[in-house]
C-alpha cells in the first residue's frame, strides 16, 4: 500500500477505534437505543470512506502494475479479481 494511503486511512481507523470504543460504552451504559444506532451510522459511514480509499489504492497500484504488465494472465486475473469484490460491493 502506498504510503500516502496509509497516511489517509491509519487517522481514520484510530478515530473510527474511538467511535466504537464509546458505542460499547454507551451498550454498557444502557444509553438510548436511537442514540447508538445514529453512532452506529456514523462508524459505518466512516468505514465505507476507509473502504474507498483501500480500494482507490488497489487500484492505482496493484490492478494498474498488472494491466501494465506484459503478463495477459496476471491481467486478467486482477480483473476477475476485481470483478468479484465490487459484485459483494453490490451485495452490501
Amino acid at each position: 500500500m502506498k504510503q500516502e494511503a496509509k497516511d489517509k486511512i491509519d487517522p481514520r481507523l484510530a478515530r473510527i477505534e474511538g467511535q466504537v470504543k464509546g458505542i460499547r460504552a454507551m451498550v454498557q451504559n444502557d444509553r438510548y437505543c436511537v442514540d447508538i444506532l445514529l453512532q452506529l451510522s456514523a462508524v459505518i459511514s466512516a468505514l465505507k470512506k476507509v473502504e474507498d480509499l483501500v480500494m482507490e489504492n488497489h487500484l492505482n497500484t496493484c490492478v494498474t502494475d498488472a494491466l501494465k504488465s506484459d503478463d495477459e494472465k496476471e491481467s486478467q486475473l486482477k480483473i476477475a479479481e476485481l470483478m468479484d469484490v465490487m459484485a459483494k460491493f453490490r451485495r452490501q
